[in-house]
């Protein structure tokens, strides 16, 4: 049995989401990741990875990349959570969605895309509505700069 169905998404509207087909327990690998490798090198050079669309990227290594960005890489429609249920799990060239806690049946899939936190990170717009929500998809070990600048701007207007 299949362990995942597409479905609207709850968390982008706009979206489908990959939803679990049925019950399935923690360390699970759910879908592969699939697309085509590239080098590090051609992804700095080609303007279709710049940041005014959806990129679907994977650095595997210093030197190779996977473009996940093709219509029958299923796992692209994983959206990010800053509660997710799942991760991106890799050895070599391979990326697995994989369940980091048992996920019930009709569930979406989420996963935290690990974006960085730089000077653009107000770009992406988080919409998981998740109680540890920062706002933005930036990794879970970099949300406290984006908790401490906004709490820091609610002091000025609070003065």
């Amino acid at each position: 049995m299949k362990l995942l169905k597409i479905k609207k998404s709850k968390i982008d509207n706009k979206r489908r989401g990959r939803n679990a087909a049925k019950d399935i327990k923690e360390g699970t690998k759910i879908i592969n990741y699939v697309g085509k490798i590239i080098t590090n090198k051609q992804v700095e050079e080609s303007d279709k990875y710049d940041n005014d669309r959806p990129i679907y990227l994977f650095t595997l290594n210093k030197r190779y990349t996977l473009d996940g960005d093709f219509p029958w890489n299923t796992a692209g429609l994983v959206n990010h959570s800053c509660d997710p249920n799942s991760q991106y799990d890799g050895k070599g060239l391979k990326i697995w969605i994989t369940a980091i806690k048992d996920i019930k049946k009709g569930d979406e899939f989420t996963c935290d895309y690990g974006f960085g936190f730089d000077e653009n990170y107000k770009q992406f717009p988080c919409k998981c509505r998740s109680k540890n929500c920062c706002g933005y998809i930036v990794r879970e070990e970099s949300r406290w700069r984006i908790h401490k600048r906004f709490a820091m701007s609610n002091k000025k207007i609070n003065k």
